[in-house]
């Protein structure tokens, strides 16, 4: 899967932008150029959708070939949702949603961003950490601009993101996709780790705990972008916010 934001509705953490790609002989490349390379490694079964100069979304249909594992995309209510990997648990959480058994994944993170936006009973880092299962999911809000990506705890799925030449982000779960369109400049999505484009990075395995991104060098010796990984010894300032004021559209950023 391939998901692509302008830097103003993304605001990347600076950390993945590397010097090393404006001073190398590969250069990031721009979106479209990104996109379209995406597309034509599997010319025949890819599917894509743009949003003006806002984002643009794109996924593989099911390949073998391409990764074991599953890839759903859907869109309801001006929200989209790229996912890839299985949820263990999707029955008992459509059961507590009150949606059907015939519900998927992409549908219900769907549902479930659409209830907590809405109405937020629950905080966000305490949703995505029941999710019990093997995933990763971006979500597109294309009604209030506003990107929500996660990675499962278990690393059985990978993701990447980085910064294009523009700044735009790049989020995908191809690495040669990734290192092609964003140079040096990007990492390893961490684990266990939930991004929200107005809240910022946080795991929601350790909400409380603060991020700290750590330099990345690769075997060339080279500066990429940074890894991030949670601070086990420094605590946020505040508590994250519980109840109502919590969604999955806003949380207190450390």
């Amino acid at each position: 899967m391939l998901a692509i934001f302008h830097k103003a509705f993304a605001n990347p953490p600076e950390e993945l932008h590397s010097p090393a790609s404006q001073d190398g002989s590969k250069k990031p490349k721009l979106p479209e150029e990104t996109l379209q390379g995406f597309l034509s490694r599997h010319p025949e079964n890819t599917f894509s959708m743009n949003f003006g100069e806002a984002a643009v979304l794109a996924y593989v249909f099911h390949d073998h070939s391409c990764s074991p594992h599953q890839r759903l995309f859907c869109g309801f209510d001006d929200i989209y949702c790229l996912f890839l990997g299985s949820l263990n648990n999707l029955w008992t959480l459509n059961r507590q949603y009150g949606l059907t058994k015939g519900v998927n994944e992409a549908m219900f993170v769907i549902e479930a961003y659409r209830t907590l936006r809405d109405r937020g009973p629950y905080p966000a880092d305490q949703v995505v950490k029941d999710l019990d299962g093997s995933f990763a999911f971006v979500v597109y809000d294309s009604k209030a601009g506003t990107v929500f990506a996660a990675l499962g705890s278990d690393g059985g799925v990978k993701l990447y993101w980085g910064m294009a030449a523009d700044g735009s982000v790049v989020i995908s779960d191809d690495v040669d996709v990734i290192k092609e369109g964003c140079a040096k400049s990007f990492a390893p999505f961490p684990i266990g780790f939930m991004f929200h484009s107005e809240g910022g990075l946080m795991s929601f395995e350790h909400p409380m705990n603060k991020i700290r991104a750590m330099p990345r060098i690769d075997s060339e010796g080279v500066l990429c972008g940074a890894n991030f990984k949670v601070d086990k010894y420094t605590r946020v300032d505040s508590l994250p916010r519980r109840g109502s004021a919590a969604n999955w559209t806003e949380w207190d950023s450390h």
